[in-house]
């Protein structure tokens, strides 16, 4: 299974960018005796329209559109579900052995995500309520994606 963050706006070089990777690769290295087969980022720019929600149209098709046919699309989102590290372990290993080819992460712009972006999510999921700069964001989404499969590996990473 692949697993992909599918963001709008791009990340500049620095320590968010840095740590993301770090979580990546070890994403990678670890979750190959899973069957997580690779780990890739996607980055659109953030649309031009005049309103927040002509822009939220813009991204929301340009976001669905990077997500393959039969991927499981997971949409962040401040009003999403909140669950615990084990709770995110038991998503991940369901689309694993339930033999989802890809799991496509979305990360809005700064408006947020179009209305259609939710509805075609198989899980809306908040990384907590408070609001995030995309670039810590996208560190912890990897992060929860490492521990994950440290968790499903029995791994000392994860110590609950």
């Amino acid at each position: 299974m692949r697993l992909s963050l599918i963001a709008i706006g791009r990340q500049k070089r620095g320590p968010e960018y840095e740590l993301f990777d770090i979580y990546r690769k070890r994403t990678i290295a670890q979750g190959r005796s899973l069957g997580i087969t690779a780990v890739s980022l996607k980055e659109l720019p953030e649309a031009a329209a005049g309103s927040p929600a002509l822009r939220q149209d813009d991204e929301a098709q340009r976001l669905l559109q990077q997500v393959p046919d039969r991927a499981v699309a997971v949409t962040l989102d401040e009003r999403g579900r909140e669950l615990t590290s084990e709770g995110f372990a038991e998503y991940l290993k369901a689309w694993l052995e339930g033999g989802a080819p890809e799991v496509s992460f979305l990360l809005g712009g700064p408006d947020g995500h179009g209305q259609q972006v939710r509805d075609a999510a198989k899980l809306v999921l908040a990384l907590g309520r408070m609001t995030w700069p995309h670039g810590l964001a996208r560190v912890l989404l990897m992060e929860q994606i490492y521990r994950s499969v440290t968790i499903l590996l029995n791994h000392p990473y994860h110590r609950a």
